[in-house]
């Protein structure tokens, strides 16, 4: 069974920093590109970040540029999320999620990752 299990989230001021990890299991984690999402009123969930096998490459949504870094360990079979300089609007549950890499492409659209994890809370407050 492959599951993807989120820690690390919190309550937090304003202007503070948390966490999160994602530790994955039951998949050959080199062979997949890492994402992070978080719910939105629409239909989709919201982009946060993604991040290929390697680290070679990452992609930020414009709202956590500069405020958020991914990272992953594949030794440990986890990926990361530093968030800094948090906002009450950054409120959210957040996901990992799973999509196997084909080439150079990571992707930003919840309907191209295979796996999810349940989710971290992160409370910013004001």
């Amino acid at each position: 069974q492959v599951q993807l299990v989120e820690s690390g989230g919190g309550l937090v001021q304003a202007g503070g920093s948390l966490r999160l990890s994602c530790a994955a299991s039951g998949l050959t984690f080199s062979d997949y590109a890492m994402g992070w999402f978080r719910p939105a009123p629409g239909k989709e969930r919201d982009f946060v970040s993604a991040i290929s096998w390697s680290s070679g490459r990452t992609l930020y949504a414009d709202s956590v540029k500069g405020r958020f870094t991914i990272s992953r360990d594949n030794a440990k079979n986890t990926a990361f999320l530093q968030m800094t300089s948090l906002e009450p609007e950054d409120t959210a549950n957040y996901s990992c999620a799973a999509h196997r890499q084909r080439l150079s492409d990571i992707y930003r659209t919840e309907r191209e990752y295979d796996y999810w994890g349940w989710g971290t809370q992160v409370t910013v407050s004001s």
